[in-house]
């Protein structure tokens, strides 16, 4: 994206609303889901969590994400749209994968507490309304570990996003 960029300023503008939003995401997530969720190999979770961010979508993480990449996609404007629908599209059936074995892992270990949670929150797409619970919380938010978390996160996102400006720049301040 960053070799084909040919951002402008309202690319710059949208692009970066949507990163922002995000992260946003995924911070609120991370905050409370902890470094479990940087795990890579077998699928696992000590809680299930339902609060948060988690309480409007199953997958705020993944859903972050694909905003993250989407918010990268609009500030480059490369190959604008192809790029970025295929990108999309190759995100969403890589989370696709992995959620199905993720949802598979949850069942078996938090039983009726995830099928009803599972019930009524979407995958993907966010409800309206906070979801409760058939239980209390078992975690709490915390920022700190969350921003501690993130921190290659935000050093991607800072990286690629001061390279597309830089070549924003260096076109003179307009699309080239």
């Amino acid at each position: 994206m960053v070799i084909f960029a040919k951002p402008s300023v309202l690319s710059l503008i949208i692009g970066a609303v949507t990163v922002l939003a995000g992260e946003m995401i995924r911070l609120w997530g991370v905050s409370l889901a902890g470094s479990e969720t940087r795990t890579t190999g077998t699928v696992g979770g000590t809680y299930l969590i339902t609060n948060g961010p988690f309480a409007y979508v199953r997958n705020p993480l993944y859903v972050g994400n694909m905003l993250l990449y989407a918010g990268v996609g609009i500030m480059s404007n490369a190959l604008f749209p192809w790029l970025l629908i295929g990108a999309l599209a190759w995100f969403y059936v890589q989370y696709y994968l992995i959620v199905t074995e993720e949802e598979e892992y949850l069942t078996g270990r938090f039983g009726e507490d995830y099928r009803h949670y599972k019930e009524h929150v979407g995958r993907f797409l966010p409800r309206a309304t906070a979801y409760r619970g058939l239980r209390p919380p078992e975690k709490k938010l915390d920022l700190v570990q969350g921003l501690v978390s993130e921190r290659r996160t935000l050093q991607a996102i800072g990286i690629v996003a001061a390279l597309i400006v830089v070549r924003f720049l260096m076109n003179g301040g307009h699309a080239s």
